[in-house]
């Protein structure tokens, strides 16, 4: 099965796809983890390198060229990143995770050991030059949830909850499947 997660940073989409390809033994590629690593590598934060990246096109679009080939071409995938569930379009199921500002801001103070002030103004920063980025490159709104066959709420659902009704629809298609 080929899926693909997608939402803003703190929604929970690691924490699902890093779950259902632990329990259905499937390869798990994150466009998340190749940014980090490489603002990481440039001795940058995230806000930092996301302002970098929108001089730089060339680095979004390896990233997101990547990630389109190699979920288009492998089986037994799960692909999450803010652009999977439009860059590849013959995923199984393409699953769009959604919380609030201050949701999201609470739990990337933890994860990155910020405050919830500087995760929040982080967070707002980065995701408005992902918005114009990927508009400029793909013409794409990064809001609409159209391409998406499931959008969760992870805020009202806990991360357990999240994955359950995942797998719940990750049946359903695997029985039409067969």
């Amino acid at each position: 099965m080929r899926i693909t997660i997608s939402g803003s940073p703190g929604s929970g989409t690691t924490s699902l796809g890093k779950a259902l390809a632990e329990k259905y033994n499937l390869r798990y590629l994150s466009a998340g983890e190749v940014f980090r690593g490489l603002a990481t590598e440039h001795g940058m934060d995230l806000a930092a390198f996301g302002k970098l990246a929108e001089e730089n096109p060339e680095i979004d679009l390896k990233i997101d060229a990547r990630q389109k080939e190699i979920g288009e071409a492998s089986d037994d995938i799960i692909l999450e990143g803010h652009l999977a569930g439009w860059m590849v379009e013959n995923a199984d199921l393409k699953i769009l995770l959604y919380a609030s500002p201050d949701c999201r801001a609470e739990r990337i103070a933890v994860r990155e050991n910020f405050t919830p002030e500087e995760a929040c103004s982080a967070t707002i920063e980065l995701e408005a030059c992902e918005a114009a980025r990927y508009m400029e490159y793909y013409e794409i709104d990064i809001a609409d949830p159209s391409p998406y066959d499931l959008v969760i709420n992870s805020e009202t659902f806990n991360q357990e909850e999240v994955v359950a009704i995942a797998e719940s629809v990750m049946a359903i298609i695997s029985a039409k499947k067969n």
